[in-house]
């Protein structure tokens, strides 16, 4: 007897962005009822692929074979109509509409008048939540008023209420506690009993080994193993497909530290509950401290409350031995604090503004004399700060949007180098930025450590951090579960500990 078809076949899928090759001939195939994990570093090209999945990306080349047959996903909704749905981690609920609102949203049930049957509706959600083992949950209920487990519930709920015959899990687990994953498994479980095929990106290995049936894992936009074993494939073996890599990292030279000055930032047990743990952290002049973690280990959010933009739970930043005020992004600046967002040109840049503008705006009052602005003073003054770190073109009136993603984060850099930054927080500098120009941004970064700063920075890409700091804490769920020299650390040994906590078997 002939084996069974997959479910589902991708063969040879190519995905291309300008400046960037997403996916490179990407081959996956899902069997009904199993649970095929997708592992791979941030930026391996997972999400790249689920929304070709989800028929919100379209694919370069490849071909796409479902139940047999090859099929194009020209969209989301014809992706559905196939029984293909897709659970982002960013769940896209309507948080004003109630649960049974958005479970049917977009397929609302209709009499032959084509009137929407609010009743029915309801009926059918509860039929489904019961189904999920959630029959708490009140299909009546406005969805904001939920907690991040019921919303996941809701949004499989949705996924359920069409005859869907695969379903993928985006980071599921990621906000959950541990008797919410028992849930989620047991979901899942269920799930593939009755024939629904799961794909499960996840980074946490012990999920994976726990509950997936077979691996692919993705590197730099290639399936470099597909099939593996879920439960018996290595740790050591898995971590290893994960990391080497095609690009090269020219990091400059180290300085040899005689002596390091007093802590100009110290981190005394600051927490957010429910985003990271305790943390204690000192930051002297010339350093380079690295945060290395996985999406979700709460890097970004230790940036964002050192900078005053999140309110801590617990604990205080000082600056000089002076505590600054908790949650005042406007006293973290006073104090000499910069923040480079990863999101530069969202939380950042002021998009249509001329370079001059976006370097000047947390300085005007330098420029500003009884109500007027001194023009000249404030382009002088720009012009010197992004000449000290090579911005091109050198035109201070070419508006920021026309730069290339290294400049933009230079003209970010520039800002604070002119505000008088003492210590620059740093959420994934190079993102955004071509491979030619990062080796340059490096070299910025490391100059102005060497002439003082103090620099905190967070970035995905563990050579990176291995590369640039001198300091390494590594992050794992919210918690520092080792800190190090960054020349006593490998890539190996840090994927290690962010994935499991401690160094692979």
């Amino acid at each position: 007897m002939a084996p069974e078809p997959p479910l589902l076949t991708m063969s040879g899928i190519t995905k291309s962005f300008p400046g960037v090759r997403a996916l490179d001939g990407v081959d996956l195939d899902v069997q009904t009822g199993e649970v095929h994990c997708l592992l791979g570093q941030n930026g391996a090209g997972k999400s790249t692929l689920i929304k070709v999945l989800a028929g919100a990306h379209q694919p370069d080349d490849g071909s796409i074979t479902w139940r047999g047959e090859q099929v194009t996903l020209r969209s989301p909704i014809a992706a559905m109509r196939l029984g293909i749905a897709t659970i982002y981690q960013e769940l896209d609920l309507v948080e004003h509409l109630s649960v049974a609102e958005n479970v049917y949203l977009g397929h609302e049930p209709t009499t032959a008048g084509f009137v929407v049957r609010g009743k029915d509706a309801k009926a059918s959600t509860a039929a489904l939540l019961k189904r999920l083992g959630h029959s708490e949950v009140d299909p009546a209920r406005l969805v904001g008023d939920l907690s991040a487990a019921q919303q996941q519930i809701v949004s499989m709920a949705r996924a359920l209420s069409h005859d869907v015959r695969l379903i993928v899990m985006d980071e599921p687990s990621a906000a959950l506690d541990p008797d919410e994953v028992d849930n989620l498994f047991r979901i899942v479980g269920d799930l593939t009993a009755e024939g629904v095929a799961v794909v499960y990106i996840s980074h946490r290995l012990e999920e994976i080994r726990r509950i997936g049936d077979r691996v692919t894992v993705l590197k730099d936009g290639r399936a470099v193993a597909g099939g593996l074993p879920a439960k018996s494939t290595p740790t050591r073996e898995v971590v290893a497909l994960m990391t080497g890599r095609n690009v090269e990292y020219v990091f400059p030279e180290r300085p040899t530290h005689q002596a390091l000055p007093d802590p100009v930032l110290e981190v005394q047990g600051l927490a957010r509950y429910g985003e990271f743990a305790s943390l204690d952290l000192t930051l002297r002049p010339g350093e380079i401290v690295g945060l290395a973690g996985l999406v979700g280990s709460g890097r970004s959010e230790i940036l964002e409350t050192i900078y005053g933009a999140r309110k801590p739970s617990t604990g205080q930043v000082l600056v000089d031995g002076k505590r600054l005020k908790p949650g005042s992004v406007r006293a973290a600046v006073r104090a000499g604090l910069g923040l480079a967002p990863e999101e530069r040109k969202a939380q950042a840049l002021l998009m249509l503004e001329s370079v001059t503008r976006n370097v000047s705006v947390s300085s005007m009052s330098r420029f500003s004399y009884g109500g007027w602005l001194d023009r000249s003073a404030e382009r002088n003054a720009a012009q010197k700060a992004t000449r000290e770190l090579s911005l091109r073109p050198d035109n201070p009136n070419a508006p920021v949007r026309t730069l290339s993603g290294g400049n933009q984060q230079k003209a970010v850099l520039a800002r604070w180098l002119l505000r008088g930054c003492r210590v620059l927080l740093l959420d994934e500098p190079t993102r955004g930025v071509d491979v030619g120009a990062r080796a340059e941004l490096y070299a910025v970064i490391r100059r102005l450590a060497d002439e003082g700063l103090a620099v905190l920075m967070v970035s995905s890409e563990v050579p990176e951090v291995l590369g640039l700091a001198d300091r390494v804490l590594v992050l794992r769920e919210g918690r520092v579960v080792h800190t190090a020299p960054a020349q006593e650390l490998d890539e190996h040994r840090v994927l290690d500990l962010v994935m499991e906590g401690s160094p692979a078997s």
